[in-house]
């Protein structure tokens, strides 16, 4: 099972609801099960610096199959994944990925949010992950 190009539209249009809803502009980026992107959308005036952002915390969700922020906080100096953001060609460590899953529970992608503050990344793209069942 994986993100179908549908479910990713739906997500990111339910990203782009709460993104306006708390008045923010974000980059978002769905993944597939293999981490490859199946959509983006650059809100009008978000950062552009945060494109390529949105897009690595949604491959670091899918690669560990957990939310970015968890992984921020093992990857501390004397955590068990200390310095892990420079593996796999760079990863994004703190909160704004969610893996997404189906009504079985499955994992079958991920979704990527960056734009404004972390907060806020994080709960745009636990509305973009919800909008997939």
């Amino acid at each position: 099972m994986s993100i179908t190009l549908s479910q990713a539209e739906k997500m990111i249009a339910a990203a782009k609801e709460k993104s306006v809803a708390i008045e923010t502009k974000m980059n978002i980026a769905v993944v597939d099960a293999g981490a490859n992107l199946v959509a983006f959308a650059r809100m009008d005036g978000a950062w552009l610096g945060s494109l390529d952002i949105s897009i690595k915390k949604a491959k670091t969700a899918r690669f560990f199959d957990m939310n970015t922020g968890v992984i921020g906080g093992l990857s501390q100096p004397g955590g068990a994944l200390y310095n892990i953001e420079h593996s796999n060609g760079g990863l994004i460590t703190f909160p704004g990925g969610v893996p997404v899953k189906n009504a079985k529970g499955d994992i079958i992608g991920a979704i990527g949010v960056s734009g404004s503050t972390v907060e806020n990344d994080h709960t745009v793209a636990e509305a973009g992950a919800a909008a997939a069942l």
